[in-house]
């Protein structure tokens, strides 16, 4: 279980593949700021609202020059089958073996009525356009966060 990467640290470099197979290389979207957001699985209630969330705020997030990614430990096929059913506009990301999630800490032991368990916590990064955390929810309340973030990305 990795720590967290608090804001003014270094975010940790990756290649994920996307939903539509594409790598996505973090050292490619420096100069513009990075919603990094990691999500338990696809198409469940929760990671379903955030990330419809995310895709209605894409104008938005267009307009202050930010890229969305978000990351799970679901293969492409879930992936691509999430997008199409709720027309997501920005890349999902599989993490097999959870690899980037734990670079991150996002993926730590959870405890579910009293059942112990390792997975992902719901988290949120923003990353600056220098490459360093600007800000890190850790435990992301689904209903509000978009706002939140896109808040984050006007003080940047």
């Amino acid at each position: 279980m990795g720590d967290w990467i608090e804001p003014g640290k270094k975010a940790p470099a990756f290649t994920l593949t996307a939903d539509d197979g594409t790598k996505v290389r973090f050292a490619d979207q420096l100069g513009s700021p990075v919603v990094l957001y990691f999500y338990p699985r696809d198409d469940t209630p929760g990671c379903t609202r955030e990330a419809c969330a995310f895709r209605d705020q894409q104008a938005q997030l267009k307009k202050l020059g930010a890229k969305v990614f978000g990351v799970s430990p679901d293969d492409l096929e879930s992936h691509t089958k999430f997008r199409d059913k709720y027309q997501l506009n920005f890349p999902l990301l599989a993490d097999a073996g959870n690899k980037l999630a734990e670079k991150y800490g996002a993926w730590r032991e959870k405890n579910m009525y009293g059942k112990k368990s390792m997975g992902i916590q719901r988290s949120t990064y923003l990353i600056g356009a220098d490459g360093k955390v600007a800000r890190l929810w850790k435990r992301v309340k689904v209903d509000g966060h978009d706002e939140q973030v896109l808040a984050a990305i006007r003080e940047l």
